[in-house]
C-alpha cells in the first residue's frame, strides 16, 4: 500500500480552512442537492430534462421523443416535478411541462458542456 503524506495543519493554513469551513455547505443541504443530482443520475430523466431545455413540451410529445409510453413518460415527470426541476401548466386536457428556471437550464448545459471538453 502507497504511503500517504497527510499535510500539516500550518497557522495559515489553520485560517484559510476556517474560510472554507464557512462556505462548505451543510449536511442538510448536501443531501438535497444529493438528490437533484441523484434525479439526473437516470438517462430518461436526463433526456427529458434535454428535451424540455429547448422549450415547453406536452406529454403526449415528451413519450414520442424519448420512445416510452405516456405512463412511463408521467412517472418520470412526477418525479422531477416534486424536485421542483419541470412545472407544468394545463391547457384543456392537455399538460405541457417546462423546466423550472433558468437554473436548471444552466446546470443542464453547463455538464453538458464539461463533458465537451
Amino acid at each position: 500500500m502507497e504511503d500517504v503524506q497527510v499535510c500539516d495543519l500550518a497557522e495559515d493554513s489553520a485560517e484559510r480552512l476556517e474560510q472554507v469551513a464557512i462556505r462548505t455547505i451543510s449536511e442538510e443541504m448536501a443531501a438535497e442537492l444529493s438528490v437533484t443530482f441523484g434525479a439526473l443520475a437516470d438517462p430518461t430523466r436526463v433526456r427529458l430534462i434535454s428535451a424540455l431545455a429547448e422549450g415547453e413540451l406536452c406529454v403526449g410529445e415528451l413519450a414520442s421523443l424519448v420512445e416510452m409510453s405516456i405512463s412511463a413518460v408521467s412517472h418520470q415527470l412526477r418525479l422531477l416535478r416534486q424536485l421542483k426541476l419541470v412545472r407544468y401548466r394545463r391547457d384543456g386536457r392537455h399538460i405541457f411541462y417546462a423546466l423550472d428556471d433558468e437554473h436548471i437550464t444552466t446546470l443542464y448545459r453547463v455538464a453538458l458542456e464539461h463533458l465537451s471538453h
